[in-house]
C-alpha cells in the first residue's frame, strides 16, 4: 500500500508540476501572440505610410514642371507685375507733378520759358528727321531731364512726350544732356 500511496503522490505532484509548467507555458504563448499582434499592426502602419508616400511621389512626376507652378499661377503673377507696373508708372507722374508744382511756387521751373518760341527743325542743327517740323526750340537748364522737359511742356498744354523728344534729335544722349544745350521740341500733330 505504501507503493500505491507513493505512486499516487509521484502522479499528483506530477499532474501538479504539468499543470504549473503549462500555466507558464501557457503565459509565454500569450506573450508572444500579444508581441507579435504588436508587430502586425506597425506593419500595417508602414505599409500605409508606404502607400501614402508612392501616392505623393506619382503626384509629383505628373506636374508639368519642376517649380510646381502652373500657367494660371504664372499668368496671375504677369498680371501682378503688370498692375505694379501701372502703380509705379502713376506715382512717378505724381512726383513729377509734385515737382512741377515745387518749381512754380519758387519761380519759373528750372528756368523755363513761359511761352516757348515757334520755331522748325530745319533750324536746329543736327535735327532732320523728316524735313521741317514745327515745334519749338529749347535751351536746356540746370536738374533738367526729358521726362522733366516734357512734363514742363505738358504743363503748357503742348502734348510732347520723352521719347517724341528723343526722335527728334537724332544723336542726343538722353543721360547726358548738358545745361544750355539747345533742343527741338515737336509740336503735336494738329
Amino acid at each position: 500500500m505504501k507503493r500505491i500511496l507513493i505512486w499516487i503522490f509521484i502522479l499528483s505532484f506530477s499532474l501538479a508540476a504539468a499543470r504549473a509548467q503549462d500555466d507558464a507555458t501557457q503565459q509565454q504563448i500569450n506573450k508572444l501572440n500579444g508581441q507579435i499582434q504588436d508587430l502586425l499592426d506597425a506593419q500595417a502602419v508602414q505599409a500605409k505610410r508606404i502607400t501614402a508616400l508612392e501616392k505623393e511621389i506619382s503626384e509629383l512626376r505628373d506636374k508639368p514642371n519642376a517649380s510646381g507652378a502652373n500657367p494660371e499661377d504664372l499668368q496671375k503673377l504677369a498680371d501682378q507685375v503688370q498692375e505694379l507696373a501701372k502703380k509705379q508708372q502713376a506715382d512717378n507722374d505724381l512726383i513729377l507733378k509734385e515737382i512741377g508744382k515745387l518749381g512754380k511756387v519758387g519761380g519759373s521751373p528750372s528756368g523755363r520759358k513761359s511761352t516757348p518760341g515757334v520755331t522748325t527743325n530745319a533750324a536746329m542743327v543736327g535735327s532732320s528727321v523728316g524735313g521741317k517740323e514745327n515745334g519749338y526750340e529749347y535751351k536746356v537748364a540746370a536738374g533738367d531731364t526729358l521726362s522733366i522737359i516734357a512734363k514742363a511742356y505738358r504743363d503748357q498744354g503742348i502734348k510732347v512726350t520723352a521719347e517724341q523728344i528723343l526722335k527728334a534729335n537724332p544723336g542726343l544722349n538722353p543721360n547726358s544732356i548738358k545745361v544750355g544745350q539747345k533742343i527741338f521740341i515737336p509740336a503735336p500733330a494738329q
